[in-house]
């Protein structure tokens, strides 16, 4: 294989013949790519020969699941990944479009030794990207994903024979089979379904109905445009979108997912906005109460509360703080043996007896209508009214090149660790350490906290800030932060702010 061409450029003889691909598309633990510019068709087939390339040098029995997201370009995407597959003599079993948990799930359900969906996950449309993984549930970290990198990107691609290919059927249904088992509501339970028009439309509404759960539509419809909103759970405008769709029709709450079904946000009866995080304490309590002795491992933008709640600590849970991003949660929760894992961003990571350990939306939904169901005489605001009471701030992202981004925030921890080191405060409280596992998160002495870290998946740095005071100390934390992080000129706007 020859190595891709960094003079190729789009609306050229070259573009369709040659392979372009941007080297920062090969992320800590996925791959994503602006299509066309920073990716052409024989680049995803160069990908795809080098990622079964990969399979041959460690040993991997040829053989591999293969699914696509709801977005118009992705079947052209897959097809030309399957072509380079089949090309390093891959024999691929393609499940059409899919949700990437149920890409994951297909491993299982077909015995496959390999995964590879096709995915821009949560990112605007004009973005594309692969998820991938051979060790099930575990999905690529940064050592397989740098292997990959490297063998794509120096023509280290091998031809070799016996590549096939094979349409498998049926695997939707079986996906949803196994989310919800016998499993039916006693209860009764009115859900706003948000989809955003995504991936999760031809899933989420029929998941409900098995339940007997009764299904508020919300943005149902598969549309690959994304005319309301793009969707992502952890966003504001989705989640004010879902907070109205509540108060409208009554509901008991609204679960919204993320374009490919890997996250699931919640909405209360009352209209709150719930973060991940909190839920993912009170899916911790109840499960607490099931598994006593259970390890939770929680992603360093998540609320403390996973180590400081005096429920979870009363019935012996451990928590784990690590980094965040969906490989190294799933690796950690294996590496474990913990219950669950959770991330602010709306993954959760349910292990067995409840799961099979990689993060599923839908899985999440389903033991959230348990939960209700467990607890018939409480309402999600009442679930969230008994957390004890913090101030959290969204998570934030000001623009940092991918380029540079890595760069900033090493030099970013460095004055974080220097200022603690000094003994400065911050947001007038004593620094109590400074946890440098995945970029800072700076904790103070009364357990509030402020976090920065650069995204893996897009050109910006991460901001998360929680007080257990106060709104006025968080905002104080995150002015504080944001203060060190201006000392950066490559930094630049934020997406969204308090």
């Amino acid at each position: 294989m020859k190595a891709p061409r960094p003079d190729v450029t789009p609306n050229t003889w070259e573009f369709l013949r040659d392979a372009m691909i941007a080297p920062t598309g090969f992320r800590e633990y996925d791959a994503r790519w602006k299509y066309p510019e920073g990716i052409n068709l024989p680049g995803v087939q160069a990908l795809g020969l080098g990622l079964g390339t990969q399979m041959h040098r460690r040993g991997i029995d040829p053989v591999i699941a293969v699914g696509n997201d709801y977005r118009d370009y992705s079947l052209a995407i897959k097809q030309a990944l399957i072509l380079g597959l089949m090309q390093a003599g891959i024999r691929v079993r393609d499940i059409g479009p899919a949700l990437s948990p149920m890409a994951y799930f297909a491993q299982f359900h077909l015995d496959a030794p390999a995964v590879a969906m096709v995915t821009a996950s949560h990112n605007p449309n004009g973005w594309t990207g692969v998820k991938m993984g051979f060790e099930r549930p575990l999905t690529h970290g940064p050592d397989e994903m740098a292997e990959l990198r490297d063998i794509v990107l120096q023509g280290e691609g091998v031809a070799r024979p016996g590549g096939s290919y094979e349409f498998v059927d049926g695997v939707r249904e079986a996906y949803l089979d196994d989310l919800v088992g016998d499993f039916r509501m006693s209860r009764p339970l009115k859900v706003v379904c948000a989809t955003g028009n995504g991936t999760a439309s031809a899933f989420a509404p029929d998941l409900f109905r098995r339940m007997g759960v009764e299904v508020i539509e919300s943005h149902n419809r598969l549309d690959y445009t994304f005319p309301h909103y793009n969707p992502n759970p952890e966003a504001l405008e989705m989640l004010h979108d879902m907070a109205a769709s509540v108060k409208a029709s009554g509901a008991d709450f609204a679960l919204g997912f993320d374009g490919d079904g890997d996250r699931c946000g919640v909405v209360d009866d009352e209209g709150e906005e719930i973060f991940a995080d909190k839920v993912g304490v009170i899916l911790a309590r109840d499960l607490a109460k099931l598994y006593p002795g259970a390890t939770f491992v929680a992603d360093v933008k998540s609320t403390g509360l996973f180590a400081s709640d005096p429920e979870l600590k009363k019935r012996g849970v451990k928590a784990d703080y690590w980094k965040t991003g969906h490989s190294h949660m799933k690796r950690r929760v294996k590496e474990l043996g913990a219950l669950a894992g959770f991330e602010k961003s709306g993954h959760y990571f349910l292990s067995e007896p409840i799961g099979r350990g990689y993060d599923c939306g839908m899985r999440v939904a389903v033991e959230i209508c348990k939960l209700m169901n467990r607890n018939p005489t409480q309402s999600m605001s009442d679930l969230r009214r008994a957390l004890p009471r913090t101030w959290s701030t969204p998570t934030m992202s000001p623009f940092a090149a991918d380029t540079e981004k890595y760069g900033i925030l090493a030099r970013l921890v460095d004055k974080l660790v220097a200022r603690h080191a000094a003994g400065e405060p911050l947001a007038g409280r004593a620094i109590r350490e400074v946890v440098t596992v995945n970029g800072a998160r700076v904790i103070l002495d009364n357990g509030g906290w402020g976090l920065v870290r650069a995204s893996s998946n897009t050109p910006n740095l991460v901001v998360v800030c929680e007080s257990p005071e106060s709104e006025a100390e968080m905002r104080a934390i995150f002015s504080d932060i944001d203060a060190v992080i201006r000392t950066e000129p490559g930094v630049g706007d934020y997406d969204q702010t308090i």
